[in-house]
């Protein structure tokens, strides 16, 4: 299970640092994908990802293919280097917002990764007394 909150820094040749407990969970060679969500970078083990995208195999032909296609066109297939490092395409980069801090926090079945400013924001906006209740109503 992924978990946990990492902050490292993009090096100046586009590597970022993905911790080691992550990368045991996530294996040898992940993805990393556009969030369809907000201007974070989602990571996934190649079972997840097959997991992820599983659904999308069941909707009309025209949606399929639209859909198929954004997400493998802004996915990449990661291997990390002997430090743990794996590069980010400049696409990727730009849609996080990342210029030089970003933040990578486990989510379960999947990792996030954010842009420092962003990832700050989004923590800011949490309702915790809503989330709270979110929780309470699920018996937690």
């Amino acid at each position: 299970m992924l978990s946990g909150e990492y902050k490292h820094t993009l090096d100046p040749k586009k590597r970022l640092f993905i911790p080691a407990k992550h990368r045991e969970e996530l294996g040898e060679t992940f993805m990393i994908a556009k969030s369809v969500r907000g201007n974070s970078l989602k990571v996934y083990s190649l079972s997840e990802w097959e997991k992820y995208i599983e659904p999308i195999k069941k909707i009309d032909r025209k949606n399929f293919e639209a859909v198929t296609r954004y997400l493998h066109s802004t996915a990449v297939q990661v291997t990390p280097d002997a430090q743990g490092r794996v590069i980010l395409t400049p696409s990727l980069i730009e849609f996080a917002k990342i210029t030089k801090n970003a933040y990578i926090v486990g989510c379960g079945d999947y990792a996030e990764i954010w842009a420092e400013e962003e990832y700050a924001a989004t923590v800011e906006s949490i309702d915790f007394e809503e989330l709270r209740a979110t929780l309470e109503a699920f018996g937690l």
